[in-house]
């Protein structure tokens, strides 16, 4: 099975309704729903969706299924959130493709200029078309159209490196864990904090935040707005305040109430990186004291709007604290989402989540494949059925001939 079918198989949706993907995005309630109704008399209707689910006496669907239509629920978000970079890649790509024909050094360098124009990163796109390279001399490819699926996989290759799930946060089952925010000031910190605590309450988690950023004016209360809406008890203290007595008074607390998560916010920006470097080793002292291993992860906000300047922020902070992964904010609002791929190759640090868009479960945790997807699901569908359709008629073909006979 090629690169470009699997991926079709596994995110995209073959029904022809149009609510399909608004059919999909309802799935997680409408299941819950499923499951309360069916304890009545009354028949369960089951919700739309790409494809006929089993379901059992109870009214429950298969776990297959169920990871199915998760997968096509991902890919439709990713679609959607996308939708801006897709249309900048793919137009890209395709006007590349159909200008040069033949693979050659002249090609490769207009794709070394496409790349880096979205973001992608120098260091990043001088490896992807080096081994895009070789691919074609392996392979003994010599048109363009060729080296459309190569150029998708890729990307997926130079993601993973060495470590295939380097995207999976570090949430023990048992006992508190800790998330230490980072980021500068204005790049959706607070917004995602409260994302993060709405997905980890659905899930079933006992959560709870501490407004470690006392630094900034409003920080504290735009926090409180967040706990309230999403329904999770915030730890606070007056504005100005030690953010390491914040910490510790929040674990405490945590502790006492048998919270499964804690998600601290910080300072977004001191008066220098001196400053900053000492209250974030300070804030992990404390918490590291008084739980063991803790903080589980150090997530860093960025917003991807600012492309380059995005990759210099993570780079600074890195240098002040031991950043485990990235919350890439307003991905949907750019349309060089290339950045994704020059944050985790040119600094090794992973891309945990995603924001694409303005929901509360429009966080979504990031994984290489469903971003692709994202970035060249037309293309990728359009040329998986272009494949398929000789093979169809040729069925037709045989069929009618079968009648004749």
């Amino acid at each position: 099975m090629s690169f470009f079918k699997r991926l079709k198989d596994k995110f995209s949706s073959n029904s022809e309704e149009p609510k399909q993907q608004e059919d999909l995005e309802q799935l997680s309630e409408d299941s819950q729903k499923e499951i309360d109704e069916s304890q009545d008399e009354q028949p369960v209707k089951k919700p739309k969706k790409l494809k006929e689910a089993d379901f059992d006496d109870d009214g429950l669907i298969s776990i297959e299924d169920f990871e199915e239509i998760e997968a096509q629920q991902l890919g439709a978000k990713f679609r959607a959130g996308l939708e801006k970079s897709r249309e900048n890649f793919q137009a890209q790509l395709n006007n590349l493709i159909a200008r040069y024909r033949k693979v050659d050094e002249e090609f490769f360098e207009a794709l070394e200029e496409m790349l880096i124009t979205a973001d992608v990163g120098f260091n990043t796109v001088m490896q992807l078309v080096e081994e895009l390279r070789e691919e074609a001399q392996r392979r003994n490819i010599s048109e363009t159209e060729d080296l459309r699926e190569v150029i998708v996989e890729k990307i997926v290759e130079i993601y993973h490196q060495d470590d295939d799930n380097s995207e999976v946060m570090n949430i023990e089952n048992e006992g508190l864990n800790v998330i230490l925010m980072v980021g500068v000031n204005g790049v959706g910190k607070t917004t995602t904090i409260g994302k993060l605590a709405h997905r980890y309450q659905a899930e079933g988690k006992k959560v709870m935040l501490a407004a470690g950023d006392t630094f900034r004016a409003g920080a504290i209360q735009q926090l409180k707005v967040w706990g309230e809406r999403v329904g999770v008890e915030v730890m606070s203290q007056s504005e100005g305040s030690d953010p390491a007595a914040v910490m510790y008074d929040a674990i405490n607390a945590a502790k006492s109430k048998d919270v499964d998560i804690l998600i601290c916010d910080t300072a977004g920006r001191l008066q220098n990186k001196s400053n900053l470097m000492n209250e974030l080793e300070k804030v992990k002292r404390v918490i590291g004291r008084a739980v063991p291993e803790a903080p589980h992860e150090v997530l860093l906000c960025l917003d991807a709007t600012t492309g380059q300047n995005a990759l210099s922020q993570a780079k600074s902070f890195k240098e002040v604290t031991n950043v485990t992964g990235i919350v890439l904010t307003k991905l949907d609002g750019t349309a060089k989402g290339g950045i994704v791929l020059a944050i985790r190759n040119e600094l090794h640090i992973p891309v945990k989540y995603v924001g694409l868009g303005e929901k509360l479960d429009d966080l979504q945790p990031f994984n290489p494949e469903s971003y692709v997807y994202g970035l060249f699901a037309d293309m990728i569908e359009q040329n998986v059925d272009e494949n398929e359709a000789p093979n169809k008629n040729a069925e037709e073909i045989d069929g009618h001939s079968d009648e004749s006979k």
